[in-house]
């Protein structure tokens, strides 16, 4: 979970007092075709992180973080963080992954999936299935709107030692207190109708789970098929496309195994860039889909452009 305090690019009414005129601003989506599904990715929210090295690179020196990133043109002072969340209409059903920050993140400008949603055409209670990479607040905060099921017809999915991790009592009077009380309200309702996750288990047609532990202990990434076409949604298993591609093993503060993290990133990056398929990163740079191609002891990214539209 990565939620820093200056919200950019997003005001969802602006008012030109000038004029009297009131803008809206629509939520940014990116739709494209893969194999027969489609997908839609929301930007539900972007943040500014400042001091980079206080996040990613934890275990190097400041100059090293810096170094790196100037090395690849960034500012070396802050960082651009986004919440991807993805729609994947498959035929026969009609899949969100991971549900954003939600009505917790409105007022620093996030909580926009609903929005994109609706964007794209889609009302909320058409949604079959939610699989949650993880249970963190950016990925489970729109699950609830109003007090009540934002997707009221919905089954979901997630790791099974995730949802274990989470709703243990074990957490209280842990650092991961808050954590368990956001999980015991905003996913544990829905227990009846939630499906429990371990590595290579089918979530539904198409789509099969990878653990994918470190960032958090029960942490999945999905594997989505479509005919021969493929995709890896690698959740938070890397979280900048410089930081933590170029340099894997480099450790994140928000990571809460540092070294199965760094194992994690290693395992599925070099399985995306063996078989040169793409990938979809929660916090990658929007719309959040990229290559990898392996480069010394680490990887290249490569954001998607026009492949997916020929």
């Amino acid at each position: 979970m990565l939620i820093f305090p200056i919200p950019i690019g997003f005001a969802a009414v602006a008012t030109l007092k000038e004029s009297e005129t009131m803008t809206t601003v629509l939520p940014q989506i990116n739709r494209f075709k893969l194999g027969s599904y489609q997908f839609t990715v929301v930007r539900d929210g972007a943040n500014v992180l400042e001091k980079p090295w206080e996040t990613f690179g934890v275990d190097q020196s400041p100059e090293t973080v810096k170094a790196r990133l100037a090395e690849n043109f960034l500012p070396t002072d802050r960082l651009v963080n986004s919440y991807s969340p993805v729609i994947i209409e498959t035929g026969s059903e009609l899949i969100v992954v991971d549900a954003g920050m939600g009505a917790p993140g409105r007022e620093r400008g996030s909580g926009m999936l609903m929005a994109g949603l609706k964007a794209a055409g889609y009302q909320p209670d058409r949604v079959t299935l939610v699989l949650l990479t993880h249970l963190h607040l950016d990925h489970i905060g729109g699950l609830i709107e109003d007090g009540a099921p934002a997707f009221p017809n919905a089954r979901y999915a997630t790791g099974e030692a995730e949802y274990a991790f989470w709703t243990d009592k074990a957490r209280e009077g842990t650092p991961a207190e808050s954590g368990h009380k956001l999980v015991l309200s905003n996913v544990k309702p829905f227990a009846e109708r939630l499906t429990l996750l371990k590595d290579g288990d089918r979530a539904t047609d198409g789509i099969s789970a990878i653990l994918a532990p470190g960032h958090t202990p029960g942490h999945m990434a999905f594997h989505v098929r479509s005919g021969e076409a493929q995709l890896i949604m690698t959740g938070d298993a890397c979280n900048h496309y410089i930081l933590s591609l170029e340099e894997p093993d480099w450790q994140v503060r928000f990571d809460m195994d540092k070294a199965a993290a760094a194992k994690t990133r290693r395992m599925l990056f070099d399985r995306i860039a063996t078989d040169r398929i793409p990938f979809l990163g929660y916090h990658m740079p929007f719309p959040a889909v990229g290559f990898v191609e392996k480069k010394g002891d680490g990887f290249r990214y490569v954001p998607k452009t026009y492949q997916f539209d020929l």
